[in-house]
């Protein structure tokens, strides 16, 4: 599976959890929409661009288990949630409830826009280690309170790579009348997706991370009862030249001229992984990530963050290593080891997050196991 990557042969990438790796088969068909776009662009994007685009939705919400109405595609999570927040009317005492492990630009979003529209951010800080499914749930619902109208919560969390219960907070949330917005950036392609058995009020997802689609291809669902609430970012023609069936369709799928081809290229994204038997890609790269977790954690002695198991833990997991010099021990990996793998600050803490996908294997493992033991036994 190396040879079907386009990645440099000579680094050991153990960071596919930040951008994704494009296979060459899915680049070459995304090289072949932009060479497309140029043979005959006045056809392309007054006519054809529609049609590409339907078929591409349609793909995609089999994929992931929706309507494909309920769906546009969009350039990244983060123009998503900027999109969302600024279409969403607010009272003054309106709370939006997250937790301590959200994606940081996601935050940054939902706390620059509280001073203009005057909620509160509630951020609840879950304390490490998990437990339960059930106990998780009632931690986070503490967070709670009468004002509270919107969670927004990771399906799998940034930097401690965990998989939230999804499921059990959308349909507690539901009872209570409240809107849920769920941030799967690190979805699609990595755990299944049923978006239509947890039913939330809106979906995020990246196709460039997991599902290997090119940079710059997401999605947002949002439920049709509310779809009248979610406004363009950007006006453009919309419904005036937009043959598309929906008002939320065809107000914010086309927002001016740009490159349409990592979205249409996401069809051949999800082809790639049903070619390839992905169920035993994605089974090996778990039973690999949890090795791997539990040798580091032999090395490092630092506490796990979670239970080793399915429940919690996919293709990428985060661990707590003893160290002050952040970048220093990242250089040493990367210019020394040939590891390329994240490290960053969180909770006060410094973590290590890696990942596994098709193109790595055991070696890649050994790698990082022989070169933590070495930084660290000395």
């Amino acid at each position: 599976m190396k040879d079907q990557y386009l990645l440099n042969n000579n680094i050991i990438f153990l960071n596919h959890g930040s951008f994704g790796a494009c296979p060459k088969p899915v680049f070459n068909k995304y090289q072949q929409w932009q060479s497309l776009i140029e043979s005959q662009p006045v056809q392309y994007f007054s006519n054809d661009i529609y049609n590409y685009l339907n078929k591409s939705r349609k793909d995609l919400s089999t994929f992931i288990s929706c309507d494909a109405d309920d769906l546009i595609f969009i350039q990244n999570p983060t123009t998503a949630i900027n999109s969302i927040i600024r279409s969403l009317k607010f009272d003054k005492n309106h709370e939006v409830l997250t937790s301590n492990h959200e994606y940081g630009a996601m935050i940054r979003a939902w706390s620059w826009f509280s001073k203009e529209r005057k909620y509160n951010l509630i951020e609840n800080n879950l304390k490490v280690p998990f437990t339960t499914k059930s106990n998780f749930v009632d931690d986070f619902w503490k967070g709670v309170s009468k004002n509270t109208k919107i969670i927004f919560i990771s399906h799998i969390t940034s930097p401690t790579a965990i998989i939230f219960p999804i499921e059990e907070i959308c349909q507690r949330a539901r009872n209570e009348g409240i809107m849920t917005i769920i941030d799967g950036a690190h979805v699609p392609g990595h755990i299944d997706l049923h978006i239509s058995n947890f039913n939330p009020d809106i979906y995020i997802g990246a196709c460039h991370k997991w599902l290997s689609a090119p940079k710059g291809s997401s999605f947002m669902y949002v439920k049709k009862e509310i779809q009248d609430l979610i406004e363009p970012l950007i006006v453009s023609w919309g419904n005036e030249v937009d043959p598309s069936p929906s008002l939320f369709i065809n107000e914010n799928q086309y927002q001016g001229t740009r490159d349409f081809s990592p979205f249409l290229s996401v069809s051949s994204a999800i082809n790639f992984q049903k070619n390839n038997n992905w169920d035993i890609v994605k089974e090996r790269c778990r039973d690999l990530t949890k090795q791997t977790l539990i040798s580091l954690q032999e090395i490092l002695k630092t506490d796990l963050l979670c239970p080793v198991d399915d429940n919690w833990l996919a293709q990428m997991a985060s661990i707590q290593v003893p160290v002050k010099d952040l970048s220093n021990i990242k250089n040493t990996l990367l210019s020394k080891y040939k590891i390329e793998i994240p490290i960053f600050e969180w909770e006060n803490n410094y973590m290590l997050r890696f990942s596994f996908n098709a193109y790595n294997d055991e070696n890649d493992s050994n790698a990082l196991i022989d070169a933590i033991n070495d930084i660290f036994s000395k």
